[in-house]
């Protein structure tokens, strides 16, 4: 898939005004107008003494909004939330989105979002890792419901890019936002669970995965085999930095997860893969444009849902 009309995209991207549904560029300025401000700072803080919180944070944002929509359901602390359940067991950054909502209550109480705070806290951890700055649109309402049996139709680590694609496509994002998503893999960090498999017994052959590089299958072994919960970066050159150069090491075999391998050698996805290796610019130009499209999906505005004073809890709670 070539990407012939790119150019005409990000000039549309860039000149109309960004409005989904009720969202928009500034939602906030007159009515909390430090609020951007106000999280930009707390991320700043945070990523200065953790820089994996972009990881965090993505995964976070990406798993509340293919869940019911971007809503903030994510945040919930309940036993039947979808935080506590199948692969959001491992999403963190919680306390962050707290500690932003408390500042923004002090100062523009029952106003933010959580589910905004969410949209600009990744937003700014991207861009404090070399990834791109970009407007987002605001205007999001926190949902009145949760859907953790919703969690497990996320897509998984070892789904076919057909699967992938309808996925995303169901969202009605394209294989160019799809594939630039897949791409936060960048500062990604798996755990040996989700490629063990591919190391010693892929298909149930007792070999490795030939898909895989030997040097990449030797140097994963050693890591799963040092500790009781290992995990690895699954950019293996600058896993902290936010750069295409993912897109490089899965043309080379060398991917981590099944699906990312995938991405390099399916048609479907290939030649968009190879772009986004041979031009960093690309890839963080359509990353942010696939961004701001996520983050509209299934959104509430207006007089829907509410504005949560605390993100962990509904307010008649």
């Amino acid at each position: 898939m070539k990407i012939a009309n790119f150019s005409i995209l990000l000039l549309a991207f860039f000149i109309f005004p960004i409005t989904f549904a009720q969202l928009r560029v500034g939602f906030y300025d007159n009515s909390c107008p430090n609020a951007e401000t106000i999280v930009q700072n707390l991320v700043s803080d945070e990523f200065e003494s953790d820089p994996t919180i972009t990881a965090a944070l993505l995964r976070m944002h990406f798993h509340d909004c293919f869940v019911g929509g971007c809503d903030g359901s994510i945040l919930l602390n309940s036993t039947d939330s979808e935080r506590f359940v199948g692969p959001n067991l491992s999403v963190r950054g919680f306390e962050l989105i707290d500690e932003i909502k408390a500042e923004l209550e002090a100062q523009c109480p029952s106003n933010v979002s959580c589910a905004d705070i969410m949209a600009l806290a990744t937003r700014d951890s991207v861009a404090l890792a070399g990834g791109p700055s970009y407007n987002i649109p605001t205007g999001r309402r926190d949902g009145l419901r949760t859907n953790a049996n919703g969690v497990f139709n996320l897509i998984g680590p070892t789904a076919s890019v057909a699967a992938f694609l309808s996925f995303f496509g169901d969202k009605d994002m394209n294989t160019l936002d799809a594939v630039a998503l897949l791409g936060a893999h960048t500062v990604g960090v798996g755990s040996c669970d989700l490629f063990q498999d591919r190391l010693v017994n892929f298909n149930g052959t007792g070999l490795p995965d030939p898909s895989m590089d030997s040097d990449l299958v030797a140097n994963l072994t050693t890591i799963c085999e040092a500790s009781e919960n290992p995990s690895t970066g699954l950019d293996r050159s600058t896993p902290l930095t936010f750069d295409n150069a993912f897109f490089g090491q899965i043309r080379v075999r060398r991917g981590v997860l099944q699906l990312d391998q995938r991405l390099a050698t399916d048609e479907a996805t290939s030649s968009v893969v190879a772009q986004y290796a041979a031009d960093n610019d690309l890839f963080k130009r359509q990353f942010a444009i696939a961004m701001v499209k996520m983050g509209a999906v299934d959104v509430f505005t207006g007089e829907d849902g509410e504005i949560r004073t605390n993100c962990w809890a509904f307010n008649n709670n």
